[in-house]
């Protein structure tokens, strides 16, 4: 179920990670931010330490990483755990600060829209109405497994404007990861996947 791919992640301090290392040869770093799934390209950062886990941190604090000096951020059902008013805005600043001018960010969330009218379906029974409920406010299993924010494409597309990407798009996969975004619940896909860049010109 939904759970197995649900990241238990971005509540808590976490440990602070030393200063981030670019890799050899001058290529510029691809984050994998609460990624369970290694991959050659792409470096992960998660708030625990854990197998595959290159950085330790907080997505609403990467001063670890420079201005400027991330190829691309891959974020697939992470920012929903974090609270709305404060850690998300943060989050997102700093997912713009550190990506070159022109870098992408891929990011995933819970479609709200879609999960409610799961949840209304008279087709479901109980047991189905609790999955979808455990996938609103996640599976609850620790203290990081808590969902704070709800999103919509017009919602988090919003957001995203407020700190500054542009060129938000959405697509129905990634083909990066075989993850959260790509979960289909009773023949419906619950993943909002959009994908957006920071502006050239900064």
């Amino acid at each position: 179920m939904l759970l197995s791919f649900i990241r238990n992640i971005m509540r808590g301090a976490g440990n602070k990670s030393a200063p981030a290392a670019q890799p050899a040869g001058g290529l510029l770093l691809r984050l994998h931010i609460g990624g369970k799934i290694t991959h050659p390209d792409w470096k992960i950062l998660d708030s625990r330490p854990g197998p595959g886990v290159d950085f330790v941190g907080h997505c609403a604090d990467l001063s670890a990483f420079g201005d400027n000096s991330v190829a691309g951020i891959y974020a697939s059902h992470v920012i929903e755990h974090l609270s709305y008013k404060h850690e998300l805005p943060l989050a997102l600043n700093e997912f713009n600060r550190v990506l070159v001018p022109g870098g992408s960010a891929l990011i995933g969330v819970p479609d709200l829209p879609v999960l409610c009218a799961l949840y209304l379906d008279p087709a479901l029974d109980a047991e189905d109405r609790y999955e979808v409920t455990r996938m609103i406010f996640g599976g609850q299993l620790n203290s990081a497994d808590f969902q704070y924010a709800g999103f919509d494409e017009q919602s988090l597309t919003a957001r995203l404007h407020d700190a500054g990407f542009v060129d938000v798009e959405r697509v129905a996969t990634f083909g990066l990861f075989d993850d959260t975004s790509n979960y289909v619940f009773k023949g419906r896909p619950i993943s909002l996947n959009l994908r957006t860049r920071k502006r050239r010109d900064v």
